[in-house]
């Protein structure tokens, strides 16, 4: 059994996220979809999943697209643990019912999230600051979640930056997972692209800054993704 990592791309990757599940014993199965690996037909060894971010969007025209929303639907059926993370948000909720559409003020950067009254008392969000320095680069967003869904967290311009459907389905719209490597490698693909107003002192001051305080907050979010999101894990710690 392993937690299934859909990675969309090598900048994109399970960062601390992964490190983290990999010190609470966890076993990932990383599928480069982008490079042609397959996702599983079934979900029988299938302990959760994960869904990175990516250049990519949504209605962009990428045959493991529909796949990657087949999986997360049934995965969400199957009452499985799904974490979805800036394109893996999107395709969550888009796979759950929802609505995805182009921002109309696109982030980059650090972005102050505004944690909601019904992320007060989710358990997978105990710990984190009401509001917080989060990591962002995205051009879509989730305008209409699905039925059923709970939005957790907004910011100024992102109404939708993390939701849960059910018990054990979240999409978080930031880039928690990412380190150091990773932002600086996101962020220079966003300095290429105009519709983000970004430069390399901007982003050394805006680390300096938020680095410390998102660092220790996406830490415990990831510390509580792998104790109380995904189930097995109580009972590998009684062994």
């Amino acid at each position: 059994m392993a937690i299934l990592v859909v990675q969309h791309s090598q900048t994109c990757r399970p960062g601390r996220l992964g490190l983290t599940l990999r010190d609470h014993a966890f076993k990932l199965d990383i599928r480069r979809v982008d490079l042609g690996d397959a996702l599983p037909s079934d979900l029988d060894e299938v302990d959760g999943v994960i869904s990175l971010g990516g250049p990519q969007n949504v209605d962009e025209d990428h045959a493991w697209l529909e796949v990657e929303r087949e999986l997360l639907r049934a995965a969400h059926a199957a009452q499985l643990p799904i974490v979805g993370i800036c394109l893996g948000h999107e395709l969550l909720a888009q796979a759950l019912g929802g609505e995805v559409g182009r921002s109309t003020t696109p982030e980059a950067g650090f972005v102050d999230v505004d944690i909601l009254p019904p992320g007060h008392t989710d358990t997978l969000l105990s710990g984190i600051a009401w509001t917080n320095p989060q990591f962002a680069h995205h051009a879509y967003e989730v305008t209409a979640p699905p039925p059923g869904a709970v939005v957790l967290a907004k910011s100024a311009h992102c109404a939708v930056q993390a939701f849960k459907v059910g018990l054990r389905s979240y999409g978080f719209q930031y880039h928690f997972e990412a380190d150091q490597p990773i932002m600086q490698a996101i962020m220079r693909e966003a300095s290429s692209n105009p519709a983000h107003d970004v430069d390399d002192a901007g982003m050394s001051s805006q680390l300096e800054r938020a680095y410390p305080t998102f660092a220790r907050l996406a830490d415990r979010l990831c510390v509580n993704i792998a104790t109380c999101l995904i189930p097995r894990v109580a009972s590998l710690m009684r062994t």
